[in-house]
């Protein structure tokens, strides 16, 4: 399966069939996410756990006991660049037929972080477990899609613009861009808040952050900029399979937007 493919089709999975995952296939997953890497370049430790061994537990998992958890330190763009490059592992993930899913809140969080060693300075975003799907949903996991609507997805002119925030654009106005903001469009986020939107110019697509309450730590630190992560890899891979070249750069157009709305990243197209 192509990365455009798996980007349309591949799904969060919560309820999973009780196979441990065998042995090549993880080893396979730190291979890819020992390599995989994102346009901020800073480092991810990946930590492959075991939900008996490590005493670790969620209530919206069933069927295996393998879980993925990375860490990385708190710097700027930590939370894009988690997001960017976990996607990445996730998508290969699906093209082994291993089922995943984003988890940040609903977990035990200090066992998790006790099991990779988390220290000062470092933070672990988000984790996924790993297995293979089941093939029925349990009830809860058909109750928890159903409640976030997890098959929608906001109109194509809610997330993306023409030049301005005043317009929305279109998918035919988008031109050759537009299956590459679709499938921007289907990228998995927090509660399916899709908090991502984009400014499409001529040379380039602005990326800003329309922010949520409740997402923002104390100390900062945003969630939903992981989502960003996830909405510009997307583009990227997009991009790539579609033999447009971009590169990302750092360097706000100063576009007006609104209170809740932040830069991010753009990508320039070449």
């Amino acid at each position: 399966m192509d990365q455009m493919e798996l980007m349309r089709t591949r799904r969060s999975v919560r309820t999973f069939d009780d196979t441990p995952l065998r042995a090549e296939d993880a080893q396979r997953l730190l291979d890819f996410a020992a390599q995989a890497d994102s346009p901020y370049h800073i480092p991810i430790s990946w930590h492959l756990l075991d939900a008996r061994r490590d005493g670790l537990s969620s209530p919206v998992i069933a069927g295996t006991e393998t879980w993925l958890a990375g860490k990385l330190p708190r710097v700027p763009h930590a939370e894009e660049a988690f997001g960017y490059t976990l996607e990445q592992v996730v998508l290969y993930a699906a093209s082994l037929g291993i089922g995943t899913t984003w988890i940040a809140g609903t977990m035990n969080r200090p066992a998790f972080e006790q099991a990779i060693g988390l220290a000062e300075g470092e933070a672990m975003p988000c984790v996924t477990p790993l297995g293979y799907p089941a093939k029925r949903m349990s009830l809860r996991e058909t109750l928890m899609r159903k409640g976030v609507k997890a098959d929608t997805r906001l109109d194509f002119g809610a997330l993306f613009f023409d030049g301005s925030f005043d317009a929305p654009l279109t998918p035919e106005g988008a031109g050759a861009l537009e299956p590459l903001l679709s499938v921007v469009r289907l990228a998995p986020s927090a509660v399916n808040k899709q908090p991502w939107r984009a400014v499409v110019t001529e040379k380039a697509v602005h990326f800003y952050e329309r922010r949520d309450k409740g997402y923002v730590g104390a100390d900062g630190w945003d969630l939903q900029k992981v989502d960003l992560g996830i909405a510009l890899c997307h583009f990227a891979l997009a991009a790539q399979a579609s033999g447009i070249e971009t590169t990302l750069i750092l360097d706000d157009p100063g576009l007006p937007t609104g209170q809740d709305t932040g830069y991010i990243a753009s990508y320039v197209l070449l």
